[in-house]
């Protein structure tokens, strides 16, 4: 089976050809950081009109890639949820152009199931279930995956997202956007206990998480070396800044992992690419004897592929769409 995959839920507009759910035949991307790097951040207006202006020049770009025509495609998969409304609509209303114009099966994908979905395109052998935590910069959350298509949040974060945390230290520190990337790099030479940033914990819930208090903190530590007229270390403090995040993402995520007994454990969304937690997990992983399964970096950021993965399974378990198919926000993984 052959499917068309769409992603337009941030600043990556995406089309890409997927054979079985697993097979990758193109991946077409088109990236705005660079655009919105100028405001610090993604400014949802510019991103929509960016993703209406490169949509279908990138869905001409995969079929030609993967030596194939409409007439070879037998659905059309997209993201319909979560993500910036404006985005995801662009997103949508071509998918849905395609595949009535096509008279193709519409498949909706939410976009965290897509990321996860990431995980079966690197790994072959893995299959549900198991435990995978999602970390990006919209999305922190530790999912059940019990089956393809079955799912459920086992804990989450109360307020911003780890990779949205990552990307407004980086704003404050002068570092740029995109931040994960380069706070990456930066804590490569850097000493993690330097300085000293909290580590939250949520009453009553032990797998839920909160950064705010983290990048409150980071802000104030950049706020008053300036009113001292210091200067911070930032390999240092880029090093205890990741240290932390993965401080609160690794015990939560084994700690799931040893409630729910399935002996694996995935990773998946754009701060899976963060070399820090992803060491530390396979320290972790290790230590327990649980299986670790890591994406490959290149498809850890937003990316068509994903969709068309999960997409498939979607597409087995019988999820199809109308033409009266809107986009959310925000929506909950397990409802799909």
């Amino acid at each position: 089976m052959i499917m068309l995959a769409v992603e337009s839920s941030c600043d990556e507009t995406a089309v890409a050809v997927v054979r079985d759910g697993r097979t990758v035949l193109a991946d077409a991307i088109a990236s705005q950081a660079d655009m919105h790097a100028v405001y610090g951040g993604v400014v949802p207006e510019i991103a929509s009109r960016k993703h209406v202006e490169a949509i279908a020049g990138l869905t001409d770009l995969a079929l030609s890639r993967a030596e194939v025509t409409k007439g070879d495609i037998d659905a059309v998969a997209v993201t319909y949820a979560p993500g910036l409304i404006g985005a995801v609509l662009v997103g949508v209303n071509y998918a849905k152009a395609l595949a009535f114009g096509l008279n193709l099966p519409l498949v909706p994908v939410h976009h965290v199931r897509g990321h996860i979905a990431a995980n079966y395109i690197t790994h072959p052998d893995l299959e549900p279930p198991f435990v995978c935590l999602c970390v990006s910069g919209g999305t922190t959350a530790i999912v059940d995956v019990r089956t393809y298509t079955e799912m459920e949040v086992l804990g989450a974060t109360r307020d911003d997202a780890a990779g949205e945390c990552f990307d407004k230290a980086a704003r404050v520190l002068g570092i740029g956007y995109p931040g994960g990337g380069p706070m990456d790099r930066l804590a490569r030479g850097g000493d993690d206990a330097r300085y000293e940033l909290p580590r939250a914990h949520v009453d009553g819930a032990p797998l839920d998480m909160s950064f705010s208090g983290l990048k409150t903190a980071v802000l104030n530590l950049a706020h008053n070396a300036q009113q001292k007229g210091e200067k911070l270390d930032l390999p240092d403090l880029a090093a205890s800044f990741g240290a932390a995040v993965s401080g609160i993402l690794v015990p939560r995520t084994m700690e799931a992992a040893r409630q729910k007994g399935y002996g694996k454990v995935a990773v998946a969304g754009g701060v899976a690419a963060n070399s820090r937690l992803r060491a530390d997990l396979e320290r972790a992983c290790r230590e327990s004897g649980d299986i670790l399964y890591l994406p490959e970096l290149k498809l850890c950021g937003d990316n068509g592929a994903m969709i068309g993965c999960q997409g498939y399974y979607e597409y087995l378990a019988g999820k199809r769409a109308g033409m009266d198919l809107n986009a959310f926000a925000n929506r909950d993984i397990g409802r799909g």
